[in-house]
């Protein structure tokens, strides 16, 4: 049996642990003396690290007691917190306008990046842990390479900044939500943009990939949020359950529940139904490896986003609702403002003190809430914090053959142009090393 925890920050500087299982109460941790920007677990699931406005970075041990150790990290609000795939390693990110890597096991200062001009929004390590993405109000996310502690690249954002940024499992892109109220994915290997959504009509707050990488799921200012197809590159859904702005989101390592935090001080739990038939990120980590573009083979390319623009929104206005399902929500301290949201399992113990692995998708922002989600087969129904709510699911299924059949033909056309330039690619080191030996052939000629 699978048991899932829920970990949440908030403006009362109060950290609250949620085990999804009847009959358990929550867990209350005081420490902070300002406002919670940002909470994440470990991958062990045996510590918990959070940022505050306070200037300071604690590590808890999620048990009963809740005992915290605190290290001054900045000299402003710590915006975003999070760990390494390995547990060994900690980043912070701050107002100060830097990030900051950290030993876990000794909470010592390792080394910070220091490029961005202004407040740095949110930072994250990359699955394989060589790299490092942050995002800024410079209007910058830049991409930073762990073995050199320098800045690869920097993607510029001419409208707006990004509110949050996270790698796609593959960890061969990048995405977040745009205070333009859009959606954007980078591929760090050709260092262009591969997918974007104009489908929010408010800033989004927050952007959260699905493990088996084929969704992306979005929050947003326009009290929405909406699950996006990656593969077929256009919008699936649109869940209608908050009275506000949509702060936080996150999903479980399995993929199998999300959860989202927003303004009207509720976190509300979802199950997920469009992953059944989704292979997992095991499963495609083949496919990740050997594909030349995992994503931008299968999306409409930019040349034609112009065309396709107004049919995605015809479809959009014609969605219709799907049925809807009675879900349950805890009702938690949250940010007038950003939050952050994280989740992970335990498969083995019900007990808050052996927490398994965690899959992290927490950010910080100024006035945000920090969340973090745990599976679990029964939600509690007993604790007064509990509230029934009816979601409305609209699915975006007025899709039309002529629309399908645009994708398929941008999808074989992508597809040849990348065989194309590997062909490319590969004549010219060809020509190269056919060079080479001929210089090696007259170099030994002339030695004899």
């Amino acid at each position: 049996m699978i048991h899932y925890f829920l970990v949440s920050g908030s403006l009362d500087s109060c950290l609250f642990v949620w085990p999804f299982k009847p009959q358990v109460r929550a867990y209350r941790f005081v420490g902070h003396k300002d406002a919670v920007y940002s909470v994440c677990f470990s991958p062990s699931g045996h510590l918990i690290v959070s940022g505050s406005k306070d200037k300071t970075v604690r590590l808890w041990i999620p048990s009963v007691k809740g005992e915290s150790t605190v290290f001054k990290a900045h000299t402003a609000a710590v915006r975003c917190v999070d760990f390494s795939n390995d547990g060994q390693s900690l980043l912070s990110s701050s107002e100060d306008k830097t990030i900051k890597i950290w030993t876990v096991h000794r909470q010592k200062f390792q080394y910070s990046l220091n490029q961005h001009s202004n407040w740095i929004r949110c930072a994250k390590f990359s699955p394989d842990g060589r790299l490092i993405v942050s995002c800024s109000d410079d209007k910058t996310i830049k991409i930073w390479d762990r073995n050199t502690n320098e800045c690869m690249h920097t993607f510029y954002e001419p409208h707006g900044f990004l509110n949050n940024v996270n790698f796609h499992p593959s960890g061969t892109c990048i995405g977040g939500g745009c205070s333009d109220s859009s959606v954007k994915i980078w591929d760090i290997r050709t260092k262009k943009l591969i997918q974007h959504y104009a489908n929010h009509v408010a800033s989004v707050n927050d952007a959260s990939f699905h493990p088996n990488g084929n969704y992306l799921l979005t929050a947003s200012n326009d009290a929405t949020l909406k699950i996006f197809d990656l593969l077929e590159g256009h919008l699936i859904y649109t869940l209608h359950g908050h009275q506000g702005p949509v702060i936080s989101t996150a999903f479980s390592k399995q993929g199998d529940y999300f959860a989202s935090g927003g303004q009207d001080q509720q976190v509300l739990v979802w199950k997920t139904n469009f992953d059944i038939k989704s292979p997992s990120v095991d499963s495609t980590s083949n496919k990740y490896a050997n594909s030349t573009d995992y994503i931008t083979t299968t999306r409409i390319s930019l040349e034609d986003l112009e065309q396709t623009k107004s049919q995605i929104t015809s479809l959009q206005e014609k969605s219709q609702p799907e049925t809807s399902d009675e879900r349950q929500a805890r009702k938690i301290d949250v940010f007038n403002g950003k939050s952050t949201m994280s989740m992970f399992n335990d498969d083995d113990h019900v007990e808050i003190t052996n927490i398994g692995s965690v899959y992290k998708d927490g950010i910080s922002r100024s006035k945000s809430t920090s969340l973090s989600l745990i599976n679990s087969n029964a939600i509690s129904k007993k604790t007064n914090r509990n509230t029934h709510s009816t979601y409305d699911i609209e699915m975006n299924n007025q899709q039309t053959y002529s629309f399908q059949l645009a994708n398929t033909i941008d999808h074989i056309v992508q597809q040849l142009d990348v065989l194309t330039k590997t062909v490319s690619i590969l004549e010219t080191r060809l020509t190269m090393t056919e060079s080479k030996i001929q210089e090696i052939n007259k170099i030994e000629q002339k030695s004899k």
